[in-house]
């Protein structure tokens, strides 16, 4: 009862220029979902939640990036209905996802497979997401398999880079990651105002 989220809120995108400037002016043109298989938060796009200097910094190092098609670093504002929503702030859901967890691992087990793995830099960063993919790409087949609604969104809080000072407990770069997974939920496009 108390897990659908109310409201709308403000995601932001980062990307190359002229993605931004084709989503927003040509009509019927959207931003494609990604389907990698270390995706954080599972397939989705991926916006920052109320973060615009995450998302222009998150550009600017695609385009530092010599396999980036990135040149020139933009942000893309979008104004989000969350819908049925996969919150990894939630409790709820956090008990669906380790239900998700066992059951992959017995499955995988059982066909004698090699479960995917997460991979840490050499600073002990989560970088490649493969397990944490695979679970929550799990929890959409298993919500669906037992007659359930597939989840419009996936939310989640992520603490990453150095820590902000000596002894805390808070990182650099933390940040709140939405994956939408049906572009329904998108009300609408905006270019972010420069201040």
């Amino acid at each position: 009862m108390y897990t659908r989220r109310s409201g709308l809120i403000l995601g932001f995108h980062g990307c190359d220029k002229s993605i931004r400037d084709k989503v927003v002016n040509e009509s019927g043109f959207m931003l494609k979902k990604s389907e990698n298989d270390y995706d954080w938060l599972g397939h989705g796009i991926y916006f920052w939640e109320n973060n615009h200097e995450r998302a222009l910094h998150f550009a600017e190092e695609l385009r530092d990036n010599p396999k980036s098609s990135v040149t020139e670093p933009a942000v893309l504002g979008a104004v989000i209905d969350l819908g049925a929503c996969l919150d990894l702030l939630d409790s709820k859901f956090l008990k669906e996802i380790k239900i998700s967890h066992d059951l992959l691992c017995d499955s995988y087990e059982t066909y004698g497979l090699e479960l995917p793995k997460n991979i840490k830099s050499k600073t002990g960063e989560l970088l490649a997401r493969k397990l944490d993919c695979a679970v929550i790409q799990s929890t959409h087949a298993l919500n669906v398999n037992a007659g359930g609604k597939d989840y419009d969104s996936v939310r989640g809080v992520f603490f990453e880079g150095e820590d902000l000072y000596e002894n805390a407990g808070f990182k650099q770069k933390n940040h709140i990651q939405i994956a939408i997974r049906n572009q329904d939920c998108i009300k609408g496009f905006f270019i972010p105002r420069e201040f």
